[in-house]
């Protein structure tokens, strides 16, 4: 009864791998006697007294010991010719270059599984070394930040290695960097990889952990055993096979039997059973297959409620216009992107990648799959979702659904098949030129989805993005604003949200990168930058002579204060616009760079400025200046703004 209660306690999961000791007291079908005695010396060196697995009662309990080695046994397996033993852990608190002596298996079948386990170091700023003779493996481990105790073993305030191969022997060693502190004290011992994995790399106080030890006939034995070759040695055990490592053998039964291959007759035949043990592995299987789906769909309950599944859905019920959104299943969207083959992928940002997918109905959709989420803005998340699914613009790209029921949402789109305007502003396209018509038309369409976000939509919402790579054009070539992974919604009477910094360097504001502070001219200046790019054809950040990296903005000021703007126009705009017109969007993108966010005109202001100008040109009366001043009447009613169009009216002259 105490056999039974120790084993059980301690690895027997029940499995075949899994041998208790009383059933192999009691069984001979398998050569147990000879696995008790005779096996251990049919292994051991020969003339070596070879080692016994003995009993013994430890505190009122009996564990199985290697007697010689003085190793505790927890488990081991025929068929994998493993045995898994507690050995000690090296704690060291002292100086650099202390070092443990592994238990010696120098004389025995045993020798240290190089696949089962991994030499392991915990502690700051050591190395973890493991050698024997001239065979050396090890690792490094820092503390330049905090580690996770959780998390992976990559390097931080934890370290592994693979150990050698057919190690018997070995010492440990514990090296420190100089001049750094030796406290906590490290921790230093080869593991069972499988052991510590489970335990998320955190070994606790535990004095001795779980070891593999692998075992076979070392190479030196085959003349006194007479064997003449490996294959000769496999031969003298009928219906066994034979595999080698390194310097061990080791023997298997072949298909069809099972037993102990080390000792004759120890293989038995299973093909009588095979019917009954079809049956056993079908209904295995079944079952298996039965857990698993349910084990599924409770985690996918988890993660959508955890997501804020119930939350959206309370939103539905209570908000008409929310049930235009979707809940897409895991499984649709999977299927829909050929399980997010790296093929499919639409591009990648600092938010996530998105992957083209086709739904069951041919719909082609584009799915956003975000890099992380943080647990403690979900319910921030699916407001967002939901305020984001009621937009009804013909140039925002739209936002079908979401799938909530995995780990990381992902958000469902729209597709938009044409690209961004980023690639045919910097990248050569000659089956589609950006003539200076297309430009207007995109400034006009991208200025009045801006405007409708933040003055028409049922809540104020801040692209925060704003960008000419998250302008995408569709079969028509018609712009649509889109990636709205860091937009925010805000309360009527709001007039900035407070947020970490977010943006893309040389499209942020300046005034909102200072105070943290985002508001709707934020965007504006973003918009600001585009309106240049549609100008220059060049990028925010530009590289000019010797002078790398300088701003596109900067270059476009010191261009308008010298006069000489139209020397750094793109040859499409030069040949094909107007002057006037030029200068009139230059004068209002100038005015969405100030840096005085007071000072910019609104979106809806720069709106209506833009089709103005479109509106005069498709009259092809030249009359901009008559239309601007139309607009500027209009809209402004702030002194700042009123100041402005002033300079604007005056650069045009």
């Amino acid at each position: 009864m105490d056999w039974k209660r120790s084993w059980d306690h301690n690895s027997c999961s029940g499995s075949r791998e899994c041998v208790r000791p009383r059933d192999l007291m009691r069984s001979r079908r398998v050569g147990v006697r000879d696995w008790y005695g005779d096996i251990w010396r049919l292994l051991g060196q020969p003339g070596s007294a070879g080692v016994v697995a003995s009993p013994r009662k430890i505190n009122m309990s009996s564990k199985l010991f290697l007697a010689r080695i003085n190793l505790e046994v927890l488990n081991f397996s025929l068929e994998a010719s493993t045995i898994l033993v507690n050995h000690p852990v090296f704690n060291t608190c002292v100086s650099a270059g202390d070092s443990m002596e592994s238990a010696n298996l120098e004389n025995s079948p045993f020798f240290f599984s190089d696949t089962g386990n991994i030499l392991f170091g915990r502690g700051c700023s050591f190395s973890a070394t493991i050698n024997h003779n001239e065979t050396y493996a090890g690792c490094y481990s820092n503390c330049f930040k905090k580690g996770d105790p959780t998390a992976e073993c990559l390097g931080i305030d934890c370290c592994q290695s693979r150990i050698p191969l057919s190690l018997q022997l070995f010492n440990v060693y514990a090296g420190y960097d100089s001049g750094i502190a030796r406290k906590p004290c490290k921790l230093v011992f080869v593991v069972q990889e499988e052991w510590i994995v489970r335990n998320k790399w955190n070994p606790g106080n535990s004095k001795a952990v779980p070891v593999v030890l692998d075992w076979g006939i070392h190479i030196s034995s085959f003349h006194q055993l007479n064997f003449t070759s490996s294959t000769s040695h496999c031969n003298v055990f009928p219906n066994a096979t034979f595999a080698n490592n390194s310097q061990f053998h080791q023997c298997n039964c072949n298909g069809g039997f099972q037993g102990n291959p080390y000792v004759l007759q120890g293989c038995q035949g299973v093909a009588t059973g095979l019917p009954s043990l079809l049956l056993v592995l079908l209904g295995a299987w079944r079952l298996h297959i039965i857990i698993k789906r349910r084990k599924d769909i409770k985690l996918k309950d988890k993660y959508f409620k955890r997501n804020g599944g119930l939350l959206l859905q309370q939103l539905t019920s209570s908000d008409g216009n929310v049930n235009r959104s979707k809940l897409f299943n895991s499984k649709e969207l999977d299927k829909a992107t050929d399980h997010f083959n790296v093929d499919r992928i639409l591009g990648r940002g600092g938010q996530g990648t998105v992957y083209k997918g086709m739904l069951a109905d041919g719909k082609i959709i584009a799915v956003k799959k975000p890099k992380a989420i943080d647990e403690r803005k979900i319910e921030e998340f699916i407001n967002e979702v939901a305020i984001l699914s009621q937009i009804n613009h013909r140039n925002v790209v739209k936002l079908l659904g979401c799938c909530l029921e995995i780990e990381i949402p992902l958000l469902v789109y729209e597709f938009i098949p044409n690209g961004t305007l980023y690639q045919y502003l910097h990248a050569q396209n000659e089956e589609f030129p950006l003539t200076w018509e297309r430009r207007l038309q995109i400034a006009v369409e991208v200025a009045g989805a801006l405007s409708y976000l933040h003055s028409t939509a049922s809540l104020p919402i801040y692209h925060r993005d704003v960008k000419s790579a998250n302008i995408l054009l569709d079969d028509k070539y018609r712009a649509k604003v889109a990636d709205f992974g860091t937009s925010r919604s805000i309360a009527i009477d709001q007039t900035h949200v407070t947020t970490k910094v977010q943006g893309t360097f040389g499209y942020l504001d300046p005034e909102y990168f200072r105070s943290s502070q985002f508001t709707d001219k934020s965007d504006v200046y973003s918009f600001g930058v585009v309106l240049l790019e549609l100008l220059t054809g060049q990028k925010p950040i530009i590289s000019i002579g010797l002078k790398e990296g300088k701003s596109l903005v900067d270059h476009f000021m010191d261009s308008m204060q010298e006069d000489n703007l139209f020397d750094i126009l793109d040859p499409q705009v030069k040949q094909l616009g107007k002057k006037e017109e030029i200068m009139t969007i230059a004068n209002l993108a100038n005015s969405c760079l100030n840096m005085n966010g007071k000072k910019r005109p609104t979106m809806k202001e720069v709106a209506m400025v833009l089709e103005g100008i479109q509106a005069s040109s498709q009259k092809d009366n030249g009359n901009v200046q008559q239309d601007y001043e139309e607009v500027k009447h209009e809209t402004h009613e702030r002194t700042e703004i009123t100041e402005c169009w002033d300079v604007v009216s005056t650069s045009i002259g």
